[in-house]
């Protein structure tokens, strides 16, 4: 059996679903608020739980754990919060999976934790150089990983899934509908690098991870090139029908614009719908090497860009989430 943290999320559920279609008896750790009625039309089993607490019972019996309980970058969280979840709740996976005999996990990390990569592929060994409190935390979560195989020898497989998109994805909904609606501008020149994977290939990745990773290694799980942000989005325009986006806005005047709303945003008790954090998402290049994965999980992705992104469009169109 394998148990999965996470599951009721896009990723996480992803990788439940997986398992499951390849014969695996899987368990699901889920929050008492958590919606898991499509976990339970699978076969898996649902342990009610929390990462921050009441783990235990959820690992015992349990060959192997994907741990991919986490919190998505957005605006108005707070470092704490995602320190609780991210560092603090990686702790307690670990010390309950050793405890239950666990004998294998995953951990579901970031590459963007390596920060900016100016121009290159950053492999596994390029320092960390997290940039906001999301990849902080996420980078805290990993230091952990290492200092517990440290005390208690290799168990663990890091995978850094990069900008996983695709169908049951909510997270980057808004930006389709932003160029849907003919609303999207580019900040700066929109030549910043992205690198997009569709979550198939996530999903693929991942499990080659469980099943050939080397405990004490880490793993980029990165789409089939980076791309830059200008032709993510016309890749998205094409496939919503909507003309390619042709404003620019300065990078400057989006920050100061982004530090005269907050004010107004907090007394309205409203997240705000861009933070420094995208601006910088947007303005920095971000693309990673997954030839470590390649040669020894003998994994590649294989859905190209445009491919993931109709896709993505038409789960959308057919949910009511974008016009057709």
């Amino acid at each position: 059996m394998i148990a999965v943290t996470g599951a009721t999320g896009f990723l996480g559920g992803a990788i439940a679903r997986a398992l499951r279609e390849r014969g695996d008896p899987v368990r699901a750790l889920v929050r008492r608020s958590s919606n898991r009625s499509r976990l339970a039309g699978l076969g898996i089993e649902c342990i009610e739980g929390d990462v921050t607490n009441g783990v235990a019972r959820a690992f015992v019996g349990a060959r192997a754990l994907v741990h991919c309980a986490g919190m998505l970058g957005r605006p108005g969280v707070s470092e704490d919060a995602y320190m609780l979840v991210h560092a603090e709740g990686t702790s307690n996976v670990l010390a309950a999976a050793r405890a239950a005999g666990v004998e294998r996990v995953v951990h579901v990390s970031s590459p963007g934790i390596l920060g900016p990569t100016r121009g290159r592929d950053a492999d596994e060994e390029a320092p960390l150089a997290p940039t906001n409190a999301y990849e902080r935390s996420k980078a805290a979560a990993e230091l952990i990983v290492r200092a517990f195989e440290h005390e208690h020898g290799p168990l663990t497989v890091v995978v850094r899934p990069e900008f996983v998109y695709g169908p049951g994805d909510m997270h980057v909904l808004g930006l389709f509908r932003m160029i849907a609606r003919g609303r999207f501008f580019y900040i700066a020149r929109g030549d910043a690098v992205c690198h997009p994977t569709y979550i198939d290939d996530a999903v693929a990745g991942i499990l080659a991870a469980l099943d050939r990773g080397v405990p004490g290694r880490t793993y980029h799980i990165a789409g089939p090139r980076p791309v830059t942000i200008r032709e993510l989005a016309e890749t998205i325009a094409r496939a919503v029908g909507a003309p390619a986006p042709q404003r620019h806005v300065p990078a400057w005047t989006v920050r100061l614009a982004i530090r005269a709303a907050r004010p107004v945003f907090r007394l309205a008790r409203r997240p705000l719908p861009l933070d420094e954090t995208g601006v910088d998402f947007f303005t920095c290049d971000r693309h990673f090497s997954r030839l470590r994965a390649e040669r020894e999980l003998g994994w590649a992705p294989g859905v190209p860009l445009d491919e993931g992104v109709r896709r993505a469009v038409a789960w959308y169109r057919q949910r009511g989430l974008i016009a057709s």
